[in-house]
């Protein structure tokens, strides 16, 4: 394991083992030595200071002296830095329609690129995802495509998670081990442990997957992160808890939201391993990640990474950050400490980029999305009938009969006739036909 991530990775361990054998002993039944000195703690560290931050590129793309890079050859680099990319060419365009009403909201990813796309090339395609909503980068790192991000945005037929029955950003592809979203903050956490656990008690998927969690830092300050962590950690289970601490939860700064040494200080005392990374060092993300996932596997037990990274873009579309923070603070961030800067003049230095094929890039990504736009726009909608389904296993109940029941009536007296709904169904597959005629 690389040796500068070692000494980052902290753990609840590590802080109770002496040098030496205790004079007076240990607690009964316990590894916490008896002392004689009364002594208040608030640090779990042993010379009181916070936790260090992993890293292994400078602002400047250059390796640090004395980091080992993760293991990265030319076309994985190439493939992060385009992934990296592809996110603020989505995030543009949907920005812009939704302030178009074409869609009703949008989250962005702008500053978070690094965190989200690093952590997701450390994992197996096959380990089961719960995200938050800034996750998007991981379902196009394991081939999401362009048509499924807009058909979930507009509700078309390319939506094959919700079939248009959830608002935009909630994505879900269980073909990619990516659990839907859910929009009430932080309920992924327990969540994930019990996916994790699940996998554990699997013969088939032991010791070969783990349950990963993405959450910000906002969501930690929610009792579901302490039932999740305590749920992980007292049944062990395979569970990665990755924290994106950019700095907001909506308006509240991190400052505002905790007095301790952030997230990563409360894994020690659910005994979990836990490490701080830089989240705007993509290399650092991967290295860390990897490390993280080998110890869920091999010892069945939960990890705790929290990424550090800025927020530069508002919260959504209904937020102005600009209310809450200086424009200035987002622009030096932007300048002083961009994730995609720092990958692409690492990739530079390597003589594995260069400026053709940056314009090149920026080119045909914005290319694609808006062709990906065009599409989506004149897409149709699932059939009406998809209202009713995927709500309850087996039989269905006589209150979803008799709304499917109601709407049939509607649309027979009112579906031809009046002129808003004649052209609302034909946004719609089948134009409400199969509930018209009870097929």
């Amino acid at each position: 394991m690389n040796r500068s991530l070692r000494r980052c990775l902290s753990t609840a361990r590590c802080f109770t083992t002496a040098a030496s054998a205790p004079p007076h002993g240990n607690l009964f039944n316990s590894r916490s030595p008896i002392t004689t000195r009364l002594n208040f703690v608030n640090s779990i560290t042993e010379d009181g200071s916070q936790i260090p931050t992993f890293r292994v590129l400078d602002g400047a793309g250059k390796v640090l002296e004395g980091a080992q890079e993760p293991d990265i050859d030319e076309a994985l680099g190439r493939k992060l830095y385009e992934a990296m990319n592809m996110l603020p060419a989505l995030d543009n365009v949907l920005y812009n329609i939704q302030r178009q009403g074409k869609i009703s909201f949008w989250m962005t990813t702008h500053g978070e690129e690094a965190t989200v796309v690093g952590s997701a090339a450390a994992l197996a395609l096959e380990d089961e995802v719960l995200g938050q909503y800034r996750e998007m980068g991981v379902l196009l790192w394991r081939g999401f495509s362009l048509d499924a991000i807009m058909g979930q945005c507009f509700g078309n037929v390319n939506d094959h998670a919700t079939k248009g029955r959830q608002m935009p950003v909630h994505f879900g592809s269980p073909a990619l081990h990516f659990h839907t979203i859910s929009s009430p903050l932080a309920t992924q956490i327990p969540q994930a442990a019990g996916v994790g656990y699940a996998l554990k008690r699997d013969p088939a998927r032991r010791g070969k997957n783990c349950a990963v969690c993405y959450f910000g830092e906002g969501a930690a300050s929610e009792g579901d992160f302490h039932a999740g962590l305590l749920f992980a950690s007292t049944i062990p289970s395979p569970t990665l808890f990755f924290v994106r601490n950019n700095g907001f939860a909506i308006s509240t700064p991190a400052q505002e939201q905790y007095y301790g040494d952030g997230i990563a200080a409360r894994g020690p005392g659910y005994g979990i391993d836990t490490v701080r990374v830089d989240g705007n060092d993509v290399l650092a993300v991967l290295a860390a990640v990897r490390e993280a996932r080998r110890r869920c596997i091999e010892q069945g037990r939960a990890v705790l990474v929290e990424s550090m990274t800025y927020r530069v873009g508002h919260h959504s579309t209904s937020d102005d950050s600009f209310a809450y923070r200086a424009r200035q603070e987002v622009e030096d961030r932007k300048r002083i400490d961009n994730p995609l800067s720092r990958l692409r003049l690492f990739l530079e230095s390597r003589g594995w980029w260069d400026a053709a094929e940056e314009t090149a890039l920026k080119s045909r990504q914005k290319q694609d999305v808006l062709d990906a736009f065009k599409r989506a726009e004149v897409a149709k909608q699932w059939e009406l009938k998809e209202l009713f389904g995927d709500v309850y296993g087996g039989e269905e109940p006589w209150n979803l009969k008799e709304q499917r029941e109601e709407l049939a009536g509607l649309l027979r007296k009112y579906g031809e006739d009046w002129e808003p709904w004649r052209k609302e169904l034909e946004k719609y597959r089948g134009k409400g036909k199969e509930l018209i005629n009870g097929t």
